[in-house]
Parts: C-alpha cells; structure tokens; sequence
C-alpha cells in the first residue's frame, strides 16, 4: 500500500476509535464519571496504536502540518458520521461550511508541495 494511502488508513481508522472514546459515553446517562472515564481510557489505548504509526509512517512523506491538516479533516468527516449514524443526530449546514473550511486549510498547507 503507497505511504500516503496507509498513512489515511491508519488516521481514518484512529480517528473512529478517537471519537467513540471521547462521545460514546453520553448515551450512558446512568454510568458514573469514573465508568465512563475508564471506558474512554480502554477505547483511547487502540486510537494510540494506529495514531503513532500514522504520523511515524506519514512523517517520511508529510510534513507536520500537512498531518495536522489530514487528521482534523478525517476527524470531521469522522464525527459527522459519528454523530449522524450512532447519536442520532441531524446533519446541518454548518457540517459543510466546516468542511469547506478544511479544505481550504488543506490548500494552504499542501500548495507548496505541488
């Protein structure tokens, strides 16, 4: 698999654990701070073990912003799906507007590179 696309892979798949972990617990009203503390904590462990060898394996062909950049569009498109499918949420607008945001982030930090 070409760096660039395993690099995505490993950021996209960090990036669902990610997220479980820091808003999966809001459906369990009842557990307790410490419950939902430690459970995030478990779901946090596997977002690190694909995070660390994105970045490890991105950073031969990114610089670090461009990671930055890829990461926090992933994460949008990631929550967004996130909170539409598992929430229970509406898909607004203001989704698109911050994607629109991100991309042109993405053209600023990739413009050099091209």
């Amino acid at each position: 698999m070409p760096t660039w696309l395993t690099t995505i892979v490993l950021l996209t798949c960090s990036n669902i654990f990610m997220t479980f972990a820091w808003y999966y617990h809001l459906k369990f009203k009842t557990w307790s701070m410490l419950v939902a503390i430690l459970a995030s904590w478990g779901i946090a462990f596997f977002e690190y073990v694909l995070q660390v060898p994105a970045n490890r394996i991105g950073y031969t062909m990114f610089t670090l912003g461009q990671l930055k950049i890829m990461q926090e569009i992933i994460t949008i498109c990631v929550f967004a799906a996130f909170a539409w499918l598992y929430m229970g949420k509406a898909l607004t607008w203001n989704y698109a507007y911050a994607g629109l945001c991100m991309v042109g982030a993405a053209w600023f930090i990739f413009r050099d590179t091209a």
